[in-house]
């Protein structure tokens, strides 16, 4: 999704040319790293509850500790 655009508010944008402009960095810089440094963050957080959801309702393979251990050959 290239050229996707990202609307921001009059605040966050000042900030943002408040950070570029000094730096000599575009502000599509920083906004690349804030969405790709933060994106496993939000990955985990987000996904995370559909995963639960999907233990609770038994549609996910969930193993003991002990299971694990066995199957890896730890218990030897």
């Amino acid at each position: 999704m290239a050229g996707d655009i990202i609307r921001l508010d009059e605040k966050t944008g000042r900030r943002l040319d408040a950070l570029a402009a000094p730096t000599g960095r575009t502000k599509a810089y920083y906004l690349f790293e804030l969405i790709t440094s933060g994106l496993d963050e939000l990955e985990e957080v987000y996904l995370a509850a559909a995963t639960l959801e999907r233990v609770r309702s038994g549609r996910e393979k969930i193993c003991t500790a002990g299971q694990v251990r066995t199957e890896l050959g730890l218990d030897d």
